[in-house]
């Protein structure tokens, strides 16, 4: 393990202590601080969405902002607009919200297509353009979406397309009894201090080690046999009747190329985050769930079998062999 590698170890789990119960969402964050990308997160309310990429912003040299989709929302509320100044009869811009590192994106699927359109836009290009005028974003940029499973009624379901623009989809489960009593306590602290613990400046990631840990996650060694591996766990997904004919029943559409680039990006983050230096078939199968979800839509009969994309990727994983 190298000194940047020691450094994200200690975020971690600086992280894990400050954000209780959710391993797998603090994982999944600095997998996509580390493949720059972005996530879509689905859990219920109070499930520390908001508290986990709040605390990652007092981390690194980023700044933090949430924005809560509503169904009135409008795109300039997100990218800002030309404010006309009478004093010398000129229009200045005024930055919006996605001029922050870090986006906390509410529930998403509240505002209309314009809106989302005007987000993902900013988080394909890294830029915002408002009339003539193209303004860049500043790196890191991480917008971490949030969708709520529970209330369907008045949301605007982000198209496929649009879903493909993200680098995972992560599902986002409740903490354990231990851990719960574990919340409480932190919560009784925090309560009890107030104020008092924020004083103490947490240590801050820079930029020039972000760029730099950025790096070696590309140059890290992926065996030629394991990108086989990677490329036909995606390529089942399109072609499944060579592993079963029941698979080529559930899948109506499969994942693109991005899956594969996704794929291979993380399976690098991960396997550099726990300290190695080459990605084995493990890392590639526990992030096969988070980069296929959203991409891979499955046929109404899978959906009346009760089937979802967890399932056929878990399928996948048994059927395809790993060199």
């Amino acid at each position: 393990m190298n000194e940047i590698q020691a450094v994200f170890s200690d975020l971690s789990n600086s992280l894990s202590t400050q954000v209780l119960g959710q391993p797998h969402l603090i994982e999944r964050l600095l997998i996509a601080l580390l493949a720059d990308g972005h996530l879509l997160v689905e859990g219920a309310p109070g499930l520390a969405k908001t508290r986990a990429i709040q605390k990652l912003g007092e981390h690194i040299e980023a700044n933090f902002h949430r924005i809560q989709f509503t169904p009135d929302l409008l795109p300039a509320d997100l990218t800002g607009t030309d404010i006309f100044r009478p004093q010398d009869s000129s229009f200045v811009f005024q930055p919006g919200p996605l001029f922050h590192n870090l986006i906390l994106a509410d529930e998403i699927n509240r505002a209309p297509a314009k809106v989302q359109s005007a987000l993902l836009e900013a988080m394909a290009e890294r830029q915002i353009t408002i009339g003539q005028t193209s303004y860049p974003l500043d790196d890191p940029f991480l917008v971490m979406a949030t969708q709520n499973p529970i209330e369907q009624e008045g949301t605007y379901p982000l198209p496929e397309a649009q879903l493909d623009r993200f680098l995972l989809h992560v599902m986002v489960g409740y903490p354990q009894v231990a851990t719960e009593q574990q919340i409480l306590n932190l919560a009784r602290n925090e309560a009890r201090n107030g104020r008092a613990e924020k004083q103490e400046k947490a240590a801050q990631l820079s930029n020039r080690q972000l760029q730099e840990a950025r790096s070696q996650v590309l140059d890290l060694y992926l065996a030629d046999n394991l990108e086989e591996y990677l490329l036909q766990l995606v390529l089942a997904t399109r072609q499944p009747e060579p592993y079963g004919e029941d698979l080529a029943g559930w899948i109506q559409y499969g994942a693109s190329p991005r899956a594969s680039i996704a794929l291979d990006r993380c399976s690098r983050a991960r396997a550099w985050l726990a300290g190695r230096d080459y990605v084995s078939p493990e890392d590639i199968q526990s992030l096969a769930f988070d980069v296929l979800r959203h991409r891979v839509l499955l046929t109404y009969e899978a959906e009346a079998e009760g089937v979802n994309v967890d399932r056929l990727v878990a399928e996948l994983i048994a059927r395809v062999p790993v060199p």
